[in-house]
């Protein structure tokens, strides 16, 4: 699909597929100029009470004497049009109207040349256009049949119109690589896989990529990242990209994504019911190149490292065992309880690895608890963080994406939980407050530098009629990176 900024004229003359309106539900008119086939039109419907302007009501009209257009679409914006939830909304709800029209070319317009319509036009519309496709033959009546998204906006706000416009887009396409490697089978998304994506990817953007094969990770004696892979045949990687917009000596920020493309649990076996969605488990590091995939679009003046550990979570005769001791990269040594705790093990070492870059900050992201998901539903990623400032500039990322997260505990009387008479520490605490156990884990091997843990286990996916990947938390890590340029140096 086609996003594109046109010029806000004479509506009357405009010639659409689809003249979309959004219109706010105290107005008595569109507010748009030249607009009097559109404001008569609405008129009538409210007379009529077929529309009422409240968040998400639609009314999709014929050919309205007076306009150029084949058909008008009113969409409520309710009382408060400035909020983005309800552009989100209202934009959602305009794609659910188009399901299966004839409406290629569509055209959107608003009162005032509204902005926040970019961002949420963008999202609603990608969504709606996305299909999975990589094993799978395409659907002969697709639901979607848009072709193109023209974004009316008035000449004097063209330029900073088309400047949103491309920083939407660039999300979205990273929001859709998310998506494509999530939902793709753990017999195709395999490790090393995802290192031929890192790499594809940085030959395409001209990023700096390194993938790790088992021999360099024996020599960085990564041992718990080592003992998750031991029970699979499919060899694991260590992904490192680099993002290099900003001078050398301008520290970078470091994403670490969790990569298990396929977790069984391993000797811990989970319940077979629903155990195809652990394909799923591997949509931190999704989400950690979608990310990449958007950096290198818009180019902002900030260095970014990206660090994805690789593997299957498998049982079988060389499996680790629950009770087994293996030190870790940063020499601790770690009791295996639960050989279904692995996404912790994995990422401790990819964590301490981070420290080489003596980073700015280090955001992990991670389908790392079921508890985080009975803690907080499907709408809010937990955000752990013993750092105020960063976990608040997550939160507002969150908030200005409608990609929300929500801030959770830590603390000592939380890690007691974590003590093991043969080893530094367990994978596992008691079952209570186990997102938050999990985290404290995490936290041990993060004393170098600024962290916050990003658990979207409950956001990353959906299960059901709808099952597949959702690309969160990509919005709000990419909002996040850019609002760390202001201050940086550039190259």
């Amino acid at each position: 699909m086609e996003f594109s900024i046109a010029p806000l004229k004479a509506l009357s003359s405009l010639r659409s597929d689809c003249l979309v309106v959004f219109l706010q539900q105290s107005a008595e008119g569109s507010g748009l100029a030249d607009a009097e086939a559109v404001d008569a039109a609405v008129a009538e419907a409210r007379q009529d009470g077929d529309f009422t302007g409240a968040v998400g009501n639609t009314l999709l009209l014929g050919r309205v004497p007076g306009l150029a257009a084949r058909r008008t679409l009113l969409v409520g914006l309710g009382a408060a049009p400035t909020d983005a939830r309800a552009w989100r909304k209202a934009a959602a709800a305009a794609c659910t109207a188009l399901k299966g029209r004839a409406a290629a070319q569509v055209h959107l317009a608003c009162a005032d040349g509204q902005q926040p319509v970019i961002e949420a036009a963008v999202r609603a519309f990608g969504d709606f256009a996305y299909v999975y496709s990589a094993t799978r033959k395409p659907d002969p009546d697709p639901a979607c049949r848009v072709e193109s998204v023209q974004i009316l906006a008035p000449s004097r706000q063209a330029a900073a119109a088309r400047a949103r416009l491309d920083r939407a887009v660039a999300v979205q396409a990273g929001v859709d690589l998310c998506r494509n490697l999530a939902n793709l089978p753990g017999n195709h998304c395999t490790p090393a896989h995802l290192g031929k994506v890192a790499q594809d990817l940085g030959k395409r953007h001209k990023l700096k990529v390194e993938v790790l094969g088992r021999a360099e990770i024996e020599r960085e004696r990564m041992g718990a990242l080592l003992a998750v892979a031991q029970g699979s045949q499919q060899p694991p990687r260590f992904i490192v990209l680099r993002y290099e917009g900003a001078a050398k000596k301008q520290a970078p920020h470091v994403l670490v994504g969790k990569g298990v493309t396929f977790d069984s649990g391993g000797i811990s076996l989970k319940p077979g019911a629903e155990m195809d969605e652990m394909k799923f488990d591997m949509c931190g590091a999704a989400s950690v190149l979608g990310a990449f995939e958007a950096l290198a679009r818009l180019r902002p003046a900030i260095n970014v490292v990206g660090l994805i550990p690789a593997t299957e979570n498998l049982p079988g005769g060389t499996a680790v065992k629950p009770g087994d001791v293996v030190t870790s990269r940063s020499g601790q040594t770690i009791e295996i309880l639960n050989t279904d705790a692995e996404g912790r093990l994995i990422l401790c070492d990819a964590l301490n690895y981070a420290e080489r870059f003596k980073p700015a900050s280090v955001v992990d992201i991670a389908t790392l608890t079921g508890a985080c998901v009975i803690a907080l539903g499907h709408v809010n990623s937990g955000l752990f963080s013993p750092d105020d400032a960063l976990a608040e500039a997550l939160l507002e990322s969150g908030r200005q994406t409608q990609d929300p997260c929500w801030r959770m505990p830590l603390g000592e009387d939380y890690a007691e939980g974590l003590r093991s008479r043969f080893a530094d520490v367990a994978n596992i605490a008691g079952r209570a407050g186990g997102s938050v156990t999990a985290a404290c884990f995490l936290q041990r091997f993060t004393k170098a530098y600024r962290w916050a843990h990003l658990d979207i286990a409950g956001t990353a996916w959906k299960s059901g009629a709808e099952k597949g990947a959702t690309g969160r938390p990509v919005p709000l890590l990419v909002h996040y990176l850019l609002a760390q340029e202001q201050g940086a140096s550039p190259r």
